[in-house]
């Protein structure tokens, strides 16, 4: 696609979106809009969620309401659903922690907090949820730093 001309650019979007390309648009906006098209028909497009925040978006919606927004939004989504097993490498060994509805299973015993099992695993004081990489250290400083 990078070698057509705005031209051949009109012809492919044609044929992706079944209609002609607005006549405003420049051969760099026309070349976004179809990878973006063709990448989300090819590998999946936005989730049911992420779309209904950018609806309720407004374009005069200041960043700090956004990035509020897709906070919560990055919560929900690491909540996690019983039977989702998580896998750590700790001291060369493998672990796997299987989740419950009401806590944690690792090495034949339940338990009630994610932090318990990473105690449990390293005999070290961890963060669960970051021990399991459910929690990103540099996400939450630098989201920090733009407050």
């Amino acid at each position: 696609m990078r070698d057509l001309n705005p031209r051949g650019l009109r012809a492919r979007w044609q044929s992706v979106f079944q209609r002609p390309a607005p006549l405003h648009l420049p051969r760099h906006l026309l070349f976004a809009v179809l990878a973006f098209r063709i990448q989300a028909d090819r590998f999946g497009d936005l989730d049911h969620e992420t779309r209904k925040v950018l609806d309720r978006t407004s374009a005069n919606e200041s960043g700090l309401a956004m990035t509020d927004r897709l906070k919560t939004l990055d919560q929900k989504r690491t909540d996690l659903t019983p039977g989702t097993v998580l896998v750590r490498e700790w001291d060369r060994q493998s672990h796997r922690v299987m989740v419950l509805a009401d806590g944690f299973a690792w090495n034949g015993q339940t338990y009630d907090s994610l932090t318990k099992v990473a105690f449990a695993i390293t005999g070290t004081r961890w963060n669960g949820p970051r021990f399991f990489g459910l929690r990103d250290k540099q996400a939450k400083s630098r989201s920090e730093a733009v407050r």
